[in-house]
């Protein structure tokens, strides 16, 4: 059961991706107009936004949460994301681990956190938003994805084009497995934006103990890029038998649950998935699905955080 982005997004030449070039167009509008939109900037308070341009699976959530946890020694912060129905597992995972703050509009959000003296503001997505702006802007990327085939939507995986890293102050790109390819996209995001700062993130393994090498595993999940989990797995020496890939936030059935647990029966296998999915677990089958947790590292972290110190500084 696979259901996932197009593959002809990651491809540089394709039929399809020519075909709906001219459907992009919208998008450009829609991002001309939005950057002529006067917007609202918080004078009471400092907001960084964690976004992308490469549509799902570039790690926003986690390094929003781990720029809590530097900021917070710092300041007095807390993170946002605007509500969406069908994105209760990153809002759970924000407010487990966070000191969070949600609403129906990301400018509620931000009148809220004024009312609560928050000093540094922190939202998950909202880069393209069209009402408000922020003090500093940080985008996003899986080293392997790179920009894909570098078109827009729906043509490509870009919300905006690569010559917008211009306005944005800091990248942070998830280490892949293609040294080739996580060199290539920093000399580029460097050709768009010579100052911009670039961080190297990894995800480390936490309590790995718990899995037992010599069983077998099918994992599923439904998070935006499926290949990195399965790439942790494969790197920790874990049988995967099968693999269950659902769309991105996808909301679980009892269906669902039913035809993994079966599926795991016929391979005679224990279950893992992430722990975004694992949020959506019902308590009754918590004892039987196991969760991979992982932590965000930042490599050159002592050079962010000299970077969020003066940046945060009531000052400036």
């Amino acid at each position: 059961m696979y259901l996932k982005k197009p593959s002809f997004w990651d491809k540089k030449i394709s039929i399809l991706s020519y075909l709906l070039l001219p459907f992009t167009i919208f998008v450009r509008v829609n991002n001309f107009l939005n950057s002529k939109k006067k917007k609202y900037l918080s004078k009471k308070l400092k907001t960084i936004c964690v976004g992308n341009i490469y549509v799902g699976g570039t790690g926003k959530t986690p390094t929003t949460i781990k720029l809590y946890d530097l900021i917070k020694k710092i300041k007095n912060a807390s993170t946002a994301k605007k509500y969406y129905l069908n994105q209760q597992d990153e809002e759970i995972l924000l407010k487990r681990k966070t000191k969070f703050l949600t609403a129906s509009s990301r400018k509620s959000i931000l009148k809220l956190a004024e009312k609560k003296n928050i000093e540094v503001l922190i939202f998950d997505d909202g880069l393209q938003d069209n009402q408000i702006d922020y003090n500093f802007k940080f985008v996003c990327f899986d080293g392997d994805l790179g920009i894909g085939n570098g078109l827009l939507l729906p043509a490509g995986p870009l919300r905006e084009t690569i010559n917008s890293l211009k306005k944005y102050d800091v990248v942070f790109i998830k280490k892949g497995n293609n040294l080739n390819n996580l060199n290539n996209l920093i000399k580029l995001i460097e050709k768009h934006n010579k100052r911009i700062k670039i961080f190297i993130t990894d995800y480390k393994v936490s309590k790995f103990s718990k899995f037992n090498r010599s069983k077998k595993y099918l994992i599923y999940s439904g998070i935006g890029n499926p290949p990195s989990f399965a790439k942790i797995l494969k790197q920790n020496k874990v049988k995967i038998v099968d693999k269950i890939i659902f769309p991105d936030h996808h909301s679980y059935s009892n269906q669902d649950f039913k035809f993994i647990l079966n599926k795991a029966k016929q391979n005679n296998a224990e279950i893992i998935t992430t722990e975004k999915d694992y949020v959506k677990v019902p308590k009754e089958l918590q004892k039987k699905i196991k969760f991979l947790k992982v932590n965000l590292i930042i490599h050159n972290e002592k050079k962010l955080i000299k970077f969020l110190k003066l940046n945060l500084n009531d000052k400036n």
